[in-house]
């Protein structure tokens, strides 16, 4: 497990995650928060068509990450993204079309620079203690909820302290919807996805900002359009495509019932 100090931070930090290769709402981010320290909880690149455009954009800029499921399977080669999913739901099957168009698209020099992105990061932030994560500190696919059990919650901290000693929050993502839950006086922040919307049909995504000790959540628009307009031309046409337009994932099925339509 590789962990890494991403520093003292004073000011507003923006917390974003989930960016799946989509350049056009990364550009937007970029002009919505310029200025300001940001860091993501990985996935980086996933089910859009500009891998390699994103991650030159993400290194431009500077922005900390962790590594999400979708860098560790890419950097070992792997057959599936490793998100989690259980065989035969929608996420599994729409996976073969674009876990396929990742693999070979994405150059040596992206596959590396993903490659030796931490595992976890840890940062001050109006001195209290954060480290920042995937999924959870058991495993990277692991799809945490605002509905998850309080214990589940627990378990987590609990394992992920044993590495990295103690913490007054956790910054994490994968399950691709932001929130932010309060378990025995430790933040745990979903910082949702820029690159694909939370399910709630609108076409906007999410980001966050922790500032002071407190967290927003934030908007982004973006130019879905030409988001959507390289996916059809690389033939990324499974689903993903329509829900940046709808706001409505073609997976619901990953959804706690809660979140169902």
């Amino acid at each position: 497990m590789k962990v890494q100090d991403f520093g003292h931070f004073d000011g507003p930090v923006v917390l974003f995650g989930g960016v799946y290769s989509n350049q056009q709402a990364l550009m937007a981010l970029t002009d919505e928060i310029r200025g300001r320290d940001a860091i993501c909880t990985g996935d980086i690149v996933g089910y859009c068509a500009e891998p390699n455009e994103t991650v030159a954009l993400f290194g431009a800029e500077g922005y900390w990450s962790v590594a999400g499921n979708c860098e560790r399977q890419l950097a070992e080669g792997s057959d599936d993204c490793g998100c989690g999913f259980e065989d035969g739901s929608t996420c599994s099957i729409l996976s073969r079309g674009w876990w396929p168009f990742l693999l070979r698209t994405a150059t040596p020099d992206v596959v590396t620079w993903l490659h030796n992105l931490p595992d976890i990061g840890l940062f001050m932030h109006q001195g209290r203690r954060y480290a920042v994560l995937h999924g959870g500190a058991t495993s990277k696919s692991r799809f945490i909820w605002l509905s998850t059990d309080e214990m589940d919650f627990l378990h987590e901290i609990r394992v992920l302290e044993e590495a990295v000693g103690a913490v007054d929050g956790v910054v994490a993502g994968h399950s691709g919807i932001a929130f932010q839950r309060v378990i025995d006086g430790r933040q745990w922040i979903n910082a949702g996805a820029v690159g694909m919307p939370p399910h709630d049909g609108r076409a906007e995504t999410r980001y966050a900002v922790l500032e002071n000790g407190d967290v927003t959540f934030e908007r982004l628009s973006y130019d879905v359009e030409a988001a959507v307009a390289a996916m059809e031309a690389a033939g990324l046409v499974q689903g993903y495509e329509i829900a940046l337009e709808t706001g409505n994932w073609p997976s619901e099925d990953v959804l706690p019932d809660a979140l169902r339509r």
